[in-house]
């Protein structure tokens, strides 16, 4: 059990750094009470996973632009953030492109403007504005509501900590868990989901839930349309998609007419009856 354990770590951890910006790189120091080369695999993902319902705080980053921005600002709606460092060659881009293909998969099906995203740099020394911009247009990202990140040492790693997400310096620049963390309205974590090739459902489902979700300024009639949405909304694995499915209303349909056919069955026949009571 010892060594899947291990193996499964492996898999959730990113070796993919560069060795020209290792010594750079660990000047960073990951935030956490311990050494997380030290961490075993249940230990890795209690850490994770313990950030689940908790309430982020209101960090400002530099946009790829130059722009200061705050977390606030993406408030109201979900939210992904991804955690990157732009030298990391292959575990990164490759996580991110995947998520670019499942992010619009997402918006779809429900909606263009139903998220935010947000890809933030933790390598300090490195991950500056100009950096992320440049990662950003090696991923053949260049979408709305999708934000490249840079902060300073101490935003990073409060963030980090607040989302359950560890990272430490190794020779080939960053050992990381790859993560990507869904934060609702409030900014409070709602799910993690693992992986650099995650599937269209760990990620579309829990924002399905946030998006439909009812929301207190809906009202009535808009809560009814999204649940209605929610419990229709279906994915189709065979073409990797969602869709709207119908089936639903036929069945509540037949239903309808199954019940009225009986109830007219029986109500005519209770007045018949009567009226033969009366007759007699």
């Amino acid at each position: 059990m010892r060594l899947v354990a291990s193996l499964i770590l492996v898999l959730l951890l990113s070796f993919d750094g560069v060795n020209v910006r290792a010594e750079n790189s660990a000047q960073v120091v990951a935030p956490y009470p311990e050494d997380f080369r030290d961490f075993d695999y249940d230990t890795a993902l209690r850490y994770s996973q313990g950030a689940i319902g908790r309430k982020l705080g209101d960090h400002r980053f530099t946009s790829a632009e130059g722009r200061s921005v705050s977390l606030s600002e993406y408030a109201g709606r979900p939210l992904i953030i991804q955690m990157v460092f732009t030298s990391c060659y292959y575990t990164c881009s490759t996580a991110t492109k995947n998520l670019a293909r499942l992010v619009q998969i997402g918006r779809n099906s429900l909606g263009a403007d139903s998220f935010s995203v947000l890809t933030i740099g933790f390598d300090t020394a490195n991950d500056t504005p100009e950096a992320m911009r440049a990662y950003a247009r090696q991923q053949g990202v260049s979408v709305p509501n999708w934000e490249f990140l840079s902060a300073d040492r101490q935003t990073i790693e409060a963030l980090s900590a607040e989302l359950g997400f560890f990272y430490f310096p190794s020779p080939r620049g960053f050992d990381h868990l790859t993560q990507a963390s869904i934060v609702d309205g409030e900014g409070v974590v709602y799910r993690q989901v693992y992986g650099e090739a995650m599937s269209t459902p760990q990620l579309v489902e829990p924002l399905k839930q946030l998006v439909f979700g009812t929301r207190e300024e809906q009202s009535a009639l808009e809560a009814l349309g999204n649940r209605v949405r929610l419990f229709c909304t279906t994915y189709d694995p065979k073409q990797d998609r969602y869709y709207f499915d119908y089936s639903l209303f036929v069945g509540i349909g037949v239903g309808i007419m199954v019940i009225g056919s009986v109830s007219a069955f029986l109500l005519r026949e209770f007045v018949f009856r009567r009226r033969r009571r009366v007759a007699d």
